[in-house]
């Protein structure tokens, strides 16, 4: 829910940001500057309610991921994705569920920030980790082994704060490696992360959303985002602020099993050529 609190900081510093350059618009009478009244309420309720209805939205893109991989049993179908009632597991249910094991299948994602001279490299700043039903197995923030110059943070959501309680890159490092063992690992370009991780993993154990053919048709070819994978298959917005780590792992492993079949019918006949 990170994600979910940094776009309400963000969308709230706006609102609390425009409504005080609206109330202290200058008008100049006689070479002096002086303040005009207020905004009328109907204008800054108009307002609140646009910020709050932005807030909504957020809300309920990142909870109807979780609700679907939650919700549904081995494949998920277009159908499952017409059902937009967001049903979450309560606090009892997830203490109780196998389906908070992680499972023989993990996403991963992960979010960087800017080292070096303005910021051009990258550094791992956050590693989130999703089973098959979306619950989250493990998700921490990375203290960068360099000194930070860029935190990136209108698009990784990650702040100096965040390093108060962040994790060596070793301790997240020796944590991946544990859970990515005799697994199938699901991410959107995972070698990235890996390579971030200095992990590797066998090729046969890796289901990488970016290079299945059904998804690069829709980019002519070329790798797909996955913004816009899970805007096109999935018809749900993500990053449309900050990024979530959370949340796009969540969206790879759903784009996964959305079309599993096809993937690993896919996926064979390439190992077998």
């Amino acid at each position: 829910m990170s994600s979910l609190t940094s776009n309400w900081n963000r969308l709230s510093a706006k609102l609390n940001s425009s409504k005080k350059q609206k109330q202290e618009r200058h008008s100049v009478t006689h070479g002096k500057i002086k303040k005009t009244n207020k905004v009328p309420k109907n204008e800054t309720s108009l307002h609140t309610e646009k910020v709050e209805k932005a807030i909504d939205n957020v809300i309920k893109e990142e909870s109807l991921l979780f609700s679907i991989l939650w919700a549904n049993e081995g494949y998920i179908t277009q159908k499952d994705l017409q059902n937009r009632t967001i049903t979450l597991p309560s606090a009892s249910n997830l203490n109780e569920s196998r389906k908070t094991a992680p499972g023989k299948y993990l996403a991963v994602d992960c979010e960087f920030v800017g080292v070096g001279p303005e910021g051009a490299e990258s550094s791992l700043a956050r590693i989130s980790v999703v089973n098959y039903y979306g619950y989250v197995i493990y998700d921490r923030f990375v203290k960068p082994s360099e000194r930070v110059t860029d935190w990136r943070t209108w698009v990784s959501g990650v702040t100096p704060k965040h390093m108060k309680d962040a994790v060596t890159f070793r301790e997240a490092q020796e944590e991946a490696s544990k859970l990515f063992d005799n697994k199938i690992v699901v991410g959107h370009a995972v070698h990235h992360d890996l390579e971030a991780l200095f992990l590797s993993h066998p090729k046969h154990a890796i289901r990488d959303t970016s290079k299945f053919s059904e998804f690069r048709k829709i980019s002519k070819g070329k790798t797909p985002s996955l913004k816009k994978l899970a805007d096109h298959f999935l018809n749900i917005k993500i990053q449309s602020g900050e990024h979530s780590s959370i949340d796009d792992a969540r969206a790879s492993m759903l784009l996964y099993r959305l079309y599993r079949k096809e993937i690993e019918q896919q996926f064979k006949l390439k190992r077998s050529n």
